[in-house]
């Protein structure tokens, strides 16, 4: 929400500031969207690609997120003149937005579309450089996936191989087995004298 308050729309740029997996991310945007916190919006040409935007029911959390900033300024370690990440300046009266700020009684429900925000240097290469790792990251993890399918294919050809051979000795070793069954019934059929082994006629 955080984010998403922020103004970062589209799932990539979520990911690379929150630093998480697809499939958790997926996960909790698919939950917010069906708790009505968020909805998507269809951009591009494409069927399969969104951008996700706080709903009226949503934007009454922007209350609770400040109050959440105002925690962390107080008790995060921070120094006192410390410049905090994200400068606020509420647009009805121009009034700076610190740790003793309150929403004002004709302010509720209060809605950071109610706010000029203004984002630190340190904060902004701090995000600058989470974003830069994160298409590093996926450059990298496409560049192997590239390398390895040569081998991946090999190595699936090999295994087949193995596994054919294997199934052809199975077979072989039930054919003699067969034959050898065949050969012992027919020999014990009425009438018909086993042959003598050749140890027996050599005496």
């Amino acid at each position: 929400m955080r984010e998403i308050g922020m103004e970062v729309r589209r799932f990539e740029d979520i990911q690379a500031q929150t630093g998480m997996s697809s499939n958790l991310l997926a996960m909790r945007l698919k939950r917010l969207e069906e708790d009505g916190l968020i909805e998507r919006r269809q951009y591009g040409e494409r069927s399969d690609r969104f951008e996700y935007y706080a709903s009226e029911k949503g934007k009454e959390l922007d209350a609770v997120l400040l109050a959440i900033r105002a925690w962390g300024q107080r008790w995060g370690g921070f120094e006192e003149d410390a410049e905090p990440s994200v400068n606020m300046v509420y647009k009805q009266t121009g009034e700076t937005m610190d740790v003793r700020w309150q929403v004002p009684r004709k302010g509720f429900p209060f809605s950071f579309d109610d706010v000029e925000c203004s984002i630190s240097e340190a904060f902004l290469a701090e995000r600058e450089a989470r974003a830069t790792a994160f298409k590093a990251a996926r450059r990298k993890s496409a560049a192997k996936a590239v390398t390895s399918s040569p081998s991946e294919s090999k190595k699936k050809a090999t295994t087949s191989a193995k596994a054919a051979k294997s199934a052809k000795s199975v077979q072989a070793t039930k054919s003699a087995k067969s034959v050898k069954a065949a050969r012992a019934v027919k020999a014990a059929e009425p009438g018909k004298a086993a042959k003598p082994s050749k140890r027996k006629a050599a005496r």
